[in-house]
């Protein structure tokens, strides 16, 4: 069977789906701002609140993640061209912390929020990860 994209690897497609997965997260945590924008009063263009600090904790879940989607999305495309089941595991390593991420930050209390910190690990795998397929690609690791 020829994958729709040929260029790619078949098992790309898990990389795929870990990017779904990512934008489902992220658009998940965005309508959970809109329903405490909704809940603490908090108009437009108001970013965060003067009253309300657990309003302020879930945006910050929520922009914290899109700081940190970029980059991400960049190493795991990238790193998925030459190793994808890897790519997609450290990818839904991470993007399953964020929930963690999000849930603890969401109690008001910010440190709660380090629940979600085993996503380094999926961030870190990922960062290596592209490094090596750098490497790699300039012809220094030939042996493997």
């Amino acid at each position: 069977m020829v994958a729709p994209i040929e260029f790619l690897p078949n098992e790309y497609g898990y990389v795929i789906l870990c990017v779904f997965y990512a934008m489902f997260v992220t658009i998940h945590l965005g309508i959970n701002v809109g329903k405490a924008r909704k809940k603490y009063n908090v108009p437009y263009p108001n970013m965060y609140s003067e009253k309300e600090n657990i309003f302020n904790c879930i945006q910050r879940a929520h922009q914290n993640t899109l700081e940190q989607l970029p980059t991400f999305l960049v190493c795991l495309l990238m790193v998925g061209v030459a190793y994808p089941k890897y790519a997609a595991i450290c990818g839904a390593v991470y993007v399953t912390s964020r929930y963690n991420y999000a849930w603890g930050y969401y109690t008001g209390d910010p440190k709660k929020r380090l629940n979600g910190e085993y996503g380094v690990a999926g961030f870190l795998g990922l960062m290596v990860g592209l490094l090596y397929v750098g490497i790699k690609q300039l012809g220094c690791c030939d042996m493997y």
